[in-house]
């Protein structure tokens, strides 16, 4: 608790030192809101009559997949080696291997991983020290499994993550979705892996949110023949997981399903904070973030957009500034929408998402100098709804009518309408055609 307390302190004096004093005392006071909200966060493991449960179903799998997880290992400690191997053997899924690449210069790596007798754990001694993303890469070329993850070597994973890596694979292949990738919701834990905080709730794959963040982060596993055309580049390191999915993702602006990047909406990876790791303290890994941000650079040149990439306030979050405008730039995108006026100094997102019959306002009630959960009341992000009244539409081609259609929904508001139901019938209009609603929260309002 007392380190959890001081990196809380490390974080808010970074915080401070970029930003100011008045968007740090606000970032203080929101964070320790978020912390008391999270006080009833328990990760409960799955009980052992469940892990029987899922080891019994996972025998009755036609053709079951071989789960590959590669580590790259640098001078790791013993003990979270050993937590690492301990959490492999433990999985209720049982066809998989562990290819554990070590680049360090002693032999602790090695001695650890021969004390198991597992012939699912291999390890590979690297004959020289390639980086992350080259030792990742060297990894690579051992696995022998359809689908590859990544773990690193002081984290761990929960019993049943590669069981449910490998129903979620099931279910898309029952739907004639061959995944390109899948991701899993993620927590922290301390030092000793014993206590579990912080749980990071996904959504579901969001280009634009992606365009923002690694949300997907932990725990990843991509197509083993993807991964390998696409490798990790060693020009990335800190980000090079971020790089990777960014041009994994790339595949659905060219055609690819979003059904083919697939969530799985469970806590399946436990991300270690100890005093060096990122989990801690992100200032200690400045560089990580200025990586995200090339690859961020990197990805939309590689589209042939034209923008600028820039930090926000939050290490590892960016905004894009589109040249001239999104909608001219982005041929995916066919509305751009912003948030309503703030009221009484709380947010009006404008975004609606329907929940039990109802539609509600995403971030609503926030304080507008709130960031929200993740970051993500002040981050892009594609939305199934946004209000017609701070929203524009593309005029070419196709889509041209629903510079019309806009404007009668606009007007319709005025007449007294319904906004959240006259901006849910159009805003289904628009993804009926194939074309996302980016919702910009620094775009400029037309109320």
């Amino acid at each position: 608790m007392i380190k959890r307390l001081g990196a809380g302190w490390k974080r808010a004096l970074g915080y401070f030192r970029r930003n100011g004093i008045s968007a740090a005392a606000w970032a203080v006071a929101e964070r320790i809101l978020l912390e008391k909200q999270q006080k009833s966060y328990r990760y409960e493991p799955p009980a052992q009559e469940e892990l029987l449960r899922q080891k019994r179903e996972a025998e009755t799998f036609e053709n079951p997949p071989l789960l590959s997880v590669v580590v790259p290992a640098y001078e790791t400690p013993p003990d979270f080696l050993r937590a690492l191997l301990d959490c492999m053997e433990g999985q209720s899924w049982i066809n998989w291997e562990l290819v554990v690449a070590d680049a360090g210069s002693t032999d602790t790596v090695r001695q650890v991983v021969e004390e198991r007798k597992d012939v699912r754990i291999r390890y590979l001694k690297l004959t020289e020290n390639l980086g992350i993303a080259g030792n990742t890469n060297e990894a690579l070329k051992a696995v022998r499994g359809t689908y590859t993850g990544l773990l690193d070597h002081d984290d761990l994973l929960t019993p049943d993550a590669l069981y449910e890596m490998a129903c979620a694979l099931k279910e898309s292949e029952e739907k004639g979705i061959t995944p390109v990738l899948l991701y899993s919701d993620e927590d922290k834990c301390d030092g000793g892996g014993q206590v579990f905080y912080e749980p990071h709730r996904k959504p579901d794959f969001n280009m634009d949110l992606l365009l923002s963040n690694n949300y997907i982060c932990h725990f990843l596993m991509l197509r083993t023949d993807v991964f390998r055309r696409l490798k990790e580049r060693s020009g990335y390191d800190g980000a090079q997981d971020y790089d990777l999915v960014l041009r994994a993702a790339a595949g659905v602006l060219s055609g690819e399903p979003e059904a083919a990047y697939v969530h799985v909406p469970k806590v399946l990876y436990h991300w270690r904070c100890h005093e060096t790791s990122t989990a801690s303290n992100p200032e200690s890994k400045r560089y990580a973030y200025e990586a995200g941000k090339r690859a961020l650079e990197d990805f939309c040149a590689a589209q042939g957009w034209r923008v600028q990439v820039e930090d926000t306030r939050h290490l590892g979050f960016y905004r894009i500034r589109y040249l001239p405008d999104i909608l001219a730039v982005r041929k995916d995108v066919g509305a751009a929408a912003y948030p309503l006026p703030p009221r009484r100094g709380r947010l009006q997102s404008g975004i609606y998402d329907r929940k039990d019959g109802a539609l509600l306002m995403r971030y609503a009630g926030l304080p507008r100098h709130f960031s929200g959960y993740m970051h993500r009341a002040v981050l892009s992000q594609d939305v199934e709804a946004a209000d017609v009244r701070t929203m524009r539409v593309r005029k070419d081609g196709e889509p041209s009518r629903l510079s019309e259609e806009l404007k009668n929904a606009q007007e319709a508001v005025r007449q007294g309408a319904d906004p959240a139901e006259t901006s849910f019938t159009f805003c289904r209009k628009i993804r009926g055609m194939g074309y996302r609603i980016c919702w910009d929260p620094d775009g400029t309002r037309l109320l």
